[in-house]
């Protein structure tokens, strides 16, 4: 996917831009990404590092914890943070779609799955 934060922000739009009332905004001073004014992921400072929403962090950080990790800062919430320069691009996809779907409300998720493939 590249090194560069730009490459980065651009490929996480494109992964979310079928998702229905995504909205860009900012989160601590940089990109986040919002449904219904839930953040699901948002880009570090760094611009290597996502912020996730996620409920199956430890699956993933048992999988790869080079690629997926926490700091002390995060022990307490459903985030995760993945290196971006690691990850693969489809893992990426899935977990963006996942975090959507978590922070969606249900009513926002049963439509949008209404003949639809999210």
């Amino acid at each position: 996917m590249g090194s560069d934060p730009f490459t980065y922000l651009e490929f996480i739009r494109k992964s979310v831009s079928h998702l229905p009332m995504v909205i860009e905004g900012k989160s601590y001073e940089t990109p986040g990404f919002f449904v219904q004014k839930k953040l699901f992921a948002r880009m570090k400072e760094d611009g290597q590092t996502l912020v996730i929403y996620t409920e199956e962090r430890e699956k993933w950080m048992l999988a790869d914890p080079d690629t997926f990790f926490i700091t002390d800062h995060y022990l307490n919430y459903p985030y995760m943070l993945i290196n971006l320069p690691r990850v693969n691009p489809d893992d990426l996809k899935q977990l963006l779609t996942d975090a959507w779907l978590l922070r969606a409300s249900k009513t926002l998720v049963k439509q949008s799955l209404v003949g639809k493939k999210l």
